[in-house]
């Protein structure tokens, strides 16, 4: 009877979704009917996935709770129309297969992604198609396609089929198996180990269908009622029981970021949700708290005898003073006839564009009238890697100008700049320090997936002469918990990275890093490094890379090789037996619009050969979202848990938190697990992030800021 009524209860949802996907002419995006995330993480209602993707860019973090099921989701929109999730779950009383055993407890890593290939329009719906757990264990997998139409500025339907978890409540054989028989069963090859695609079982075995309607009541509350084609069969007994297959939720706006989440589940549950949303693209600060930049004065506002020599001593301390109140560091600096040449370094800018802007408007000030153009060579670890020449009079006249970026733009040369100017008096040999907290978390451990080490970190940089550095870093625990983990590696590979923990054991001053580094050019479009010393935690030894890097090319190409030493648990200074020589081949592509690619193929530090590929959204103000996923001659076997090394690479600047001008990024690595296949040398100062963002590409993305 319960079944006879949830299918009638199916049935009149289904009509009325079908009704609002075809019938209703009005668009999604009108004012006032907001959009949610579901309890996956992914665009949705309260359990099952809607058409409607959120806005591009957007970053939400949600959390989900309900009897025996908690779920944190990272959700990243990659696009207008492809959003992306990684969602960590704890599951109590679950079954490894439906009908199985029930285990007490564990924790669940999966990914999920969902493709809208339709957008609304007048009569049609949006329509996207979507699956879950991607890559994972398969606890969660599912696939689906559902179409979401607007029926009034208050209203709005999906209706959906789903297949695997999504296709488990009223359940009827595959449509797809008109392709053939295939498809009509449902089959996983996903091992014990989890983390491996299992296409094979994409779109098979039985479909369901499910909807839902959404209604924006007030301006800040949503409410919906959704049935859902999930019997929770692994759950259904063990964690909680299953009534009915309807959910009810009310959503509460509380700001523009955050949404709490209440719902009525299966007949049984109460749930609880919140939802935290940001936006690259939109700063706290808007356009930022920049201070005033120096007042451009013209050629005519002085006297000609006040003027200074600009090959003068006095003329270069000058010039560093200002320039060094505007956060730039003056390394070079050279006259001939009209043309006045600087090099500089940008110790304050996330865009280097501004830097220039900046050091031109200071140049204005100092520069004799018989100048007329700037030639700004922007520096990076001694190199010089661009040279910007500008005109001193498009400077003067456009100052004003409603659209001076680009006019300016059009008469600037940008090009590659090979020779470093002569030094200015006083810049090496020059020594910096500086005390700063750091925080080193450790996530996803199955014993306790949050562990952290907070103390401070002394870090010193000397340079004695141009590209030579000698750098590094002292840290000093203050609490901290990452010595507390107990789970000992069973890795069948060598143990570069599994025996992490034992080095958090060896005590609490650490020195993570201590090396000379030596930059040079080796040619045009050409940039090398040589690294020697401490190079990171775990190891030591010798890094040396060379990139060709041309200023207006989309490609890029590098190769390094590596030999280094296993660093030993508890003496600072000390070696382990293991050694190996490592390298890569990589291609770094910008594929527009703010994408980034990155492909590397070599050796890793377990002997293991294979390629890492990334994929990653940078934003014009600093902030970087990607992916990368490592593939080796390692079987999944020996790789154990997680089958292949992947992971979320997350990088903000500061100045996007505090609205100050700064260059200090905070960046971070999401692992779903750390294990040895596919691990990498972590060596700073490589030369595709050192020179990039001082190149015409770059310049020419953020050069409105230039009058900044």
């Amino acid at each position: 009877m319960t079944q006879r009524i949830a299918q009638l209860g199916l049935v009149k949802m289904a009509c009325l979704a079908a009704l609002a996907c075809w019938a209703a002419p009005v668009m999604a995006q009108e004012r006032g009917l907001s959009f949610g995330y579901n309890s996956y993480g992914i665009p949705g209602m309260i359990d099952m996935p809607t058409a409607l993707g959120r806005e591009d860019g957007e970053l939400g973090f949600i959390l989900s709770h309900f009897n025996n099921q908690t779920r944190q989701t990272l959700t990243f929109q990659i696009s207008k129309r492809l959003s992306a999730s990684f969602r960590y779950a704890q599951l109590y009383d679950v079954r490894a297969d439906p009908g199985g055993a029930i285990l007490p407890f564990r924790f669940d890593r999966s990914f999920s992604v969902q493709y809208r290939f339709m957008d609304e329009g007048r009569y049609r719906p949006a329509m996207a198609i979507g699956i879950n757990d991607l890559v994972g264990t398969g606890i969660y997998g599912g696939e689906y396609i559902v179409a979401t139409k607007t029926l009034t500025p208050k209203v709005r339907a999906s209706l959906g089929l789903g297949w695997g978890r999504l296709g488990t409540q009223g359940g009827f054989t595959n449509p797809l198996a008109i392709f053939g028989d295939r498809f009509k069963t449902r089959t996983s090859s996903i091992t014990g180990f989890g983390g491996t695609f299992d296409p094979g079982t994409w779109f098979h075995g039985d479909a369901a269908l499910f909807g839902g309607v959404e209604w924006q009541a007030t301006d800040r509350i949503r409410l919906t009622a959704e049935y859902s084609s999930d019997d929770y069969a692994r759950e259904d007994g063990a964690a909680f029981t299953r009534k009915s297959p309807f959910n009810f939720g009310v959503s509460y706006r509380y700001s523009d970021r955050s949404t709490i989440d209440a719902r009525y589940l299966y007949g049984s549950e109460l749930g609880i949700q919140l939802t935290y949303a940001l936006n690259p693209k939109k700063p706290r600060f808007g356009s930022g708290l920049d201070s005033a930049p120096p007042a451009i004065l013209r050629r005519d506002a002085r006297s000609a005898d006040t003027w200074l020599d600009p090959g003068s001593d006095r003329f270069a301390r000058e010039a560093g003073r200002a320039l060094s109140r505007e956060g730039i560091a003056l390394d070079g600096l050279s006259a001939d006839g009209k043309t006045l040449r600087i090099q500089i370094r940008n110790e304050r800018y996330g865009a280097a564009s501004q830097a220039v802007g900046r050091a031109a408007r200071i140049l204005t000030r100092l520069a004799p009238p018989n100048v007329e153009a700037f030639d700004i060579r922007l520096a990076a670890e001694g190199m010089p890697v661009t040279s910007v020449r500008l005109q001193r009079s498009e400077i003067e006249d456009l100052e004003f100008h409603p659209v001076a970026p680009d006019l300016l733009r059009v008469s600037t040369q940008i090009v590659d700049a090979r020779d470093s100017l002569p030094g200015v008096i006083g810049r090496y040999p020059a020594l910096t320090y500086g005390l700063d907290p750091y925080i080193s978390p450790s996530l996803f451990d199955p014993d306790d997936p949050l562990r952290a080490d907070i103390g401070v970190a002394l870090s010193a940089r000397y340079e004695p002469l141009p590209g030579l550095v000698f750098s590094g870093l002292v840290r000093q625990k203050l609490v901290g918990n990452l010595d507390n983990s107990t789970r000992a590696s069973t890795s069948v590979l060598p143990r570069v990275r599994s025996e992490a923990y034992l080095y958090a054991k060896g005590g609490s001053t650490t020195l993570p890093e201590l090396t000379a580094a030596y930059y040079f050019r080796p040619g045009d479009d050409l940039f090398g490094r040589v690294t020697v010393g401490y190079l990171e935690t775990m190891f030591g030894g010798v890094s040396t890379e060379l990139l060709w890097k041309p200023q207006n090319s989309r490609l890029a190409l590098g190769a390094e090789v590596n030999y280094v030493k296993q660093r030993d648990f508890e003496d600072m200074f000390g070696f382990r037996p293991y050694s190996v020589l490592t390298g890569h081949v990589s291609a770094y592509y910008d594929i527009g619009g703010g994408y980034q690619g990155q492909l590397d193929v070599g050796r890793y530090l377990a002997g293991d050969a294979g390629a890492t590929l990334t994929l990653a959204r940078e934003f014009d103000n600093g902030w970087r979202i990607g992916a990368f996923a490592t593939f080796t001659n390692v079987s999944a076997t020996d790789f154990g848990e997680g089958s292949f090394d992947k992971g979320i690479q997350l990088t903000i600047p500061l100045d996007w938190v505090t609205g100050r001008p700064s260059r200090t990024k905070f960046s971070t690595v999401i692992r779903p697990v750390l294990r040895d296949g596919g691990a990498r040398v972590d060596v700073s100062g490589r030369l595709y992030e050192t020179v990039r963002g001082l190149q015409a590409t770059e310049l020419d993305a953020t050069w409105g800021r230039f009058w900044r």
